[in-house]
């Protein structure tokens, strides 16, 4: 496993991981909502396997209130899906949970993947990577960091301060496939996906400007690794 030290209950993780040589693991609307439907079926107790499900509609699916999984093995604080690399934000809830989840979501999606598009072997880089998120104010800075990835999409230069500020602001809060507008307050079957203790750490969540300004440090210290 690519953890530097062993996971402990009730901590938080950022882990990570990316497509084998860097290649695009997501090439349509319909890969990135089969991810997010893995990080809901995978974190149970309760195997709540995909093939099984009559409607595998990603909203369908978050709005069926009889789906029995049971309990959660981890808690998702936020995650961030991007065209070759995936972000989470994870707390150990259950002994080797974060572990059996990483391994149900990604051995899950790369069936998916390769028999969708007749391929074979592996897609992702290896095993996921983790950072252990050892205080509150690491894993504030760590929030935006992870919802604010998906800026090199649409604007690659905003990190050197040359992006256009509303345009980014406008593009980073419709973008459907990190878990940031459930922090902005938007109503929507996604927020099942997430816990709740991450949203007890802020006296008051920020906002998107807050954000892209707080973000640079953090962004600083990581983006080597993936």
């Amino acid at each position: 496993m690519a953890n530097r030290k062993p996971i402990e209950l009730d901590e938080w993780y950022h882990c990570y991981n990316r497509g084998v040589d860097k290649r695009r693991v997501f090439l349509n609307r319909s890969d990135y909502e089969r991810f997010l439907l893995l990080l809901f079926t995978a974190n149970a107790s309760v195997p709540a396997h995909i093939f099984h499900l009559e409607n595998k509609h990603l909203q369908t699916v978050l709005s069926d209130i009889s789906l029995n999984r049971g309990n959660a093995i981890v808690e998702i604080g936020a995650y961030s899906l991007m065209p070759n690399h995936v972000h989470l934000v994870l707390k150990e809830i259950q002994e080797h949970g974060i572990s059996l989840f990483m391994q149900k979501v990604f051995t899950g999606y790369t069936m998916y993947f390769n028999e969708k598009n007749e391929r074979t072997g592996s897609l992702f880089a290896g095993t996921f990577k983790s950072k252990h998120i050892a205080s509150d104010d690491y894993l504030k800075q760590l929030i935006p960091y992870v919802h604010l990835n998906c800026v090199e999409i649409f604007d690659p230069k905003w990190k050197t301060g040359q992006g256009s500020g509303a345009a980014i602001h406008e593009r980073l809060e419709k973008y459907p496939y990190s878990s940031l507008p459930d922090f902005l307050g938007t109503k929507r079957p996604e927020r099942k996906l997430l816990g709740d203790s991450i949203f007890e750490l802020f006296d008051r969540l920020p906002n998107t400007r807050e954000m892209l300004e707080d973000s640079k440090e953090y962004y600083i210290s990581l983006s080597t690794e993936v």
